[in-house]
């Protein structure tokens, strides 16, 4: 998708032909999706492919899952085993996650199961860092102690960095952008959310961030009738609530940061929440995520050769063929769709037109965004000109070399570069500083 979470590269998709099965029956998704994999390391494609519904077998039959396979190695260089499986559940549908190591790479395939054992979902993502932020330096100038987002079992864990000294300071909250997130919004070995709060904590600026709750209560979601705002609003507006009342907090300079579909999201954060001091959107889309989704498979297709062939052909069908039966009114709002998601949670999205829902909320904003990013691009970043182009309270911010996740680096991005080590660019986090402490 556009946001880093639920990126796929056509490279690393097998299929996201998704649907719902009405005979539950017993069956173990670990054994099936580990099979599946088995099938596929040993080049047994036809096997592999028997293990696949038919819905998912016509999309990608034995040659296309030949040929997608086997680009893997071609980019991520040699395998090097696997982890163990994680799985979650979903209405029927049950989710196997199993980690992939390759030399350049840490992959997370994900299968999606139905109750009767057919994999009806296949993906492979960039998996995440389990290491954990390193601590606070003893002679730092802020301090970092947990927070909770929210009261009782549905609360969200999260960390909030506090500058040392006398406040009232002004808050940042930071929002995610799509797809499970930790609280330092970990892609790889890289950690942006973690890197901007302590930056602005150092500069005078509190700034809380939290587990998403895809990330830390993926059972809130069972039943499959959610939409964006129970995955993100409601709770960035209990985090604003909360910051409020937190002693040291300059209630009436709160600012929300959100990052990719946050970004997309926070005009309604700061709409709903009536407390927002401005916005600051990285990397926002402002057109239609599932028309995005389609145009970036195409995009990253063709990044390695200037070529799509007829696995990755065949994936980007499938996608758009996903989109069409989420955005028919047949379909029922529970069934999973694209990416796993119930098409109710895609329609809640396209309910969402932030360049509008910015307009009529009238805050400052502060939008930056990176020349390189191959996931929000240049046709978001010109609407979001055009629209505010003579607003006085709109500030643009433009980094040749910054990449979607505000990290530097040359020549054209990839899905790749998510797994090189590397840090929030310095400017950009020294400009949100200072047009925060401006507002």
């Amino acid at each position: 998708m556009i946001l880093h979470r639920a990126l796929l590269s056509t490279a690393l998709l097998a299929s996201l032909a998704l649907t719902s099965s009405a005979h539950a029956q017993s069956v173990d998704p670990a054994a099936i999706a580990t099979q599946a994999l088995d099938h596929l390391d040993a080049g047994q494609y036809a096997q592999a492919e028997q293990l696949f519904g038919a819905q998912m077998a016509a999309a990608v039959p034995e040659d296309k899952l030949k040929a997608v396979w086997e680009s893997l190695p071609a980019q991520m260089g040699p395998a090097h085993g696997r982890d163990a499986a994680h799985i979650s559940a979903q209405g029927d549908t049950q989710f196997v996650q199993i980690p992939l190591h390759f030399e350049k790479a840490e992959l997370l395939a994900k299968f999606a199961i139905a109750a009767s054992g057919k994999i009806v979902g296949f993906l492979i993502q960039p998996a995440q860092s389990t290491a954990p932020a390193p601590a606070v330096a003893t002679d730092a100038n802020f301090s970092e102690r947990d927070f909770s987002v929210g009261d009782g079992e549905r609360a969200l864990p999260g960390t909030l960095a506090l500058p040392k000294g006398t406040g009232p300071f002004p808050a940042v909250v930071l929002v995610h952008g799509s797809g499970p997130q930790d609280r330092d919004a970990t892609i790889g070995p890289n950690k942006p959310f973690l890197d901007i709060a302590r930056a602005l904590a150092a500069q005078g600026i509190a700034v809380l961030r939290y587990d998403k709750r895809t990330k830390a209560r993926p059972q809130d979601f069972a039943g499959g009738n959610f939409g964006v705002d129970d995955e993100t609003t409601n709770d960035a507006v209990i985090a604003v609530d909360a910051l409020r009342k937190t002693d040291g907090i300059d209630p009436k300079r709160i600012f929300v940061l959100g990052h990719s579909q946050g970004g997309m999201l926070a005009p309604r954060i700061a709409a709903v929440s009536g407390h927002v001091a401005g916005l600051i959107l990285m990397a926002a889309p402002s057109r239609p995520l599932l028309d995005i989704l389609i145009e970036q498979n195409r995009r990253l297709a063709a990044l390695n050769d200037g070529k799509i062939d007829d696995a990755e052909r065949a994936a980007i069908n499938a996608i758009i063929e996903q989109v069409r039966i989420t955005r028919d009114p047949k379909t029922a709002a529970t069934s999973p769709t694209v990416m796993g998601q119930p098409a109710g949670y895609w329609r809640s999205i396209e309910a969402v037109d932030a360049v509008s829902e910015a307009q009529q909320v009238k805050l400052p904003m502060l939008l930056l965004q990176g020349a390189r990013d191959i996931q929000v691009v240049d046709a978001d970043w010109q609407n979001w000109r055009d629209a505010f182009a003579d607003d006085t309270h709109a500030t643009f911010k433009l980094y040749p070399k910054l990449n979607h996740l505000g990290i530097a680096g040359e020549g054209e991005g990839s899905l790749t570069e998510y797994q090189q080590p590397g840090h929030v660019d310095a400017h950009l986090l020294t400009d949100v500083a200072a047009w925060v402490k401006q507002h």
